[in-house]
């Protein structure tokens, strides 16, 4: 049996992680809104970001490697990216802001709800064995098997940890009142980094220079949260007189 017919025969754990975080945002943002009833359209704008970016960018990163197998259009309708998630849901915040004329800063509140997401979403990984890593010369006590039994790098747990670190950085952050609106930006830089660091144990299509699309699109990440984090910086928003925890 095939490796992606075992994971494929494993009960949908990713999605259902990825409705528990969609049901849980909504939640916080329907208690936010009931201050200003604009934020629920800022999410939902997140939302419908996600879901497109997440789309394009799986598709012009690895659908072009699934056309040719024989699974590719259950391939091409259920892969996303976390990467064009990100790009997607940020750009469906702002039109969802400029629409709605919502002059105040959202970002704080998805740098702590993103990587709570993200970390349900990789426990589904786990759970589901997608998103693998490479596989790996011999079993070590770090490896991971997958269901046909090989040894992988643990790439999900490792991205888990990830965003579990950076829950717990931005909820410092938020705390103490430092480099308020901007966690989010920051969120961007850094996740950028690390997926572009982390992309080549990942076993995702790469050229013959070991580059993946993955990559390239943690690059662009880089550098609009890097922009976008300099303009804040030279034009920051107003500040709500009560903000919205």
């Amino acid at each position: 049996m095939k490796l992606t017919q075992l994971v494929s025969d494993r009960p949908p754990y990713y999605t259902a992680f990825l409705l528990v975080g969609l049901i849980g945002g909504l939640l916080y943002w329907q208690r936010a809104a009931k201050r200003d009833g604009r934020l629920m359209g800022i999410y939902l704008g997140a939302v419908l970001g996600m879901f497109l970016g997440a789309k394009a960018v799986y598709l012009a990163a690895q659908g072009w490697s699934d056309w040719p197998l024989p699974d590719r259009w259950v391939r091409l309708v259920v892969g996303r990216s976390v990467l064009g998630a990100l790009l997607g849901g940020y750009i469906g915040v702002e039109w969802a802001k400029r629409a709605s004329k919502y002059p105040f800063a959202t970002g704080d509140r998805f740098a702590l709800i993103v990587p709570i997401s993200l970390v349900l979403g990789r426990v589904g990984c786990l759970l589901n064995g997608c998103c693998l890593g490479v596989v790996c010369d011999a079993p070590h006590w770090w490896t991971w098997n997958d269901f046909a039994g090989h040894p992988r790098w643990p790439a999900p747990l490792v991205e888990l940890l990830f965003n579990l670190v950076a829950i717990g950085v931005f909820w410092l952050l938020r705390r103490t009142h430092r480099l308020a609106g901007q966690h989010f930006h920051l969120y961007l830089i850094v996740y950028g980094l690390f997926r572009m660091a982390h992309e080549p144990l990942r076993d995702t299509p790469k050229t013959s220079g070991g580059w993946s699309g993955y990559q390239v699109a943690a690059g662009v990440l880089v550098l609009f949260g890097a922009f976008r984090f300099w303009q804040r910086q030279h034009r920051p928003p107003p500040q709500p007189s009560s903000p919205i925890a």
